[in-house]
């Protein structure tokens, strides 16, 4: 006689375990992939002599700090640092209200480790964002010349600057990028706290912006 067939009941049963079980290893590999991508983030070119070393505004003073130690050990005869374009500049100057941007302070931290004051160059373009600080960076670099430089800029970001300068550059003239590593972060732990939280957010979803070919741009033309 042929056997019998499961009682529905029991398919059923199997159907909910199996799907417990695919659940429970989608869980799996979401939490491995999530302590992953934080250090998937952080990349670190070898280090070349360079025209420049370009400190990203951003971070300060941390990424001036890293900027300054590169140049002590000889990588490059210039620290270029980029100067924000900010809105609420003139509001403060309406209030009679002295007004320093980061390059101010950004320029202090070199010089008080050791970058003498000609060799700090702040790039004269105001800039909004990582793709028009890299534009700046290119449009100097073909001023005075030169075929390499190295931009110093927060660890978990590197990944996208370097990502944005080949969309938007290429590989002439070549880049160099370095983390800051005094600048505090935990790529095996990113999710316990905002920090650290906010930034692999905000870097995912930039190079997704990237590969999309930048559809979401600055909020200021």
């Amino acid at each position: 006689m042929p056997d019998k067939l499961p009682a529905p009941r029991t398919r059923r049963s199997r159907w909910v375990l199996r799907g417990f079980v695919a659940l429970l290893l989608l869980v799996l590999l979401a939490y491995l992939a999530a302590r992953r991508v934080g250090y998937w983030l952080v990349v670190n070119a070898p280090l070349k002599p360079a025209r420049a070393i370009v400190v990203l505004s951003g971070s300060s003073p941390f990424r001036a700090m890293e900027g300054a130690k590169l140049y002590r050990a000889g990588w490059a005869p210039e620290v270029w640092l980029t100067r924000p374009d900010l809105a609420d500049e003139p509001a403060f100057r309406s209030l009679g209200i002295e007004f320093h941007a980061e390059d101010y302070y950004n320029t202090q931290v070199l010089e008080k480790l050791g970058v003498p004051a000609s060799a700090i160059r702040v790039l004269p373009e105001g800039v909004l964002n990582t793709a028009s600080e890299e534009r700046a960076i290119v449009k100097e670099l073909r001023n005075v010349g030169g075929t390499r430089i190295i931009i110093v800029t927060s660890e978990p970001h590197t990944r996208r600057t370097r990502a944005i300068w080949h969309a938007l550059i290429g590989n002439t003239p070549e880049l160099i990028v370095r983390g800051a590593p005094e600048d505090a972060f935990d790529p095996g732990h990113w999710w316990r706290n905002t920090h650290d939280a906010e930034s692999v957010s905000h870097e995912v979803l930039g190079l997704v912006n990237v590969w999309c070919g930048f559809p979401a741009r600055p909020d200021r033309p």
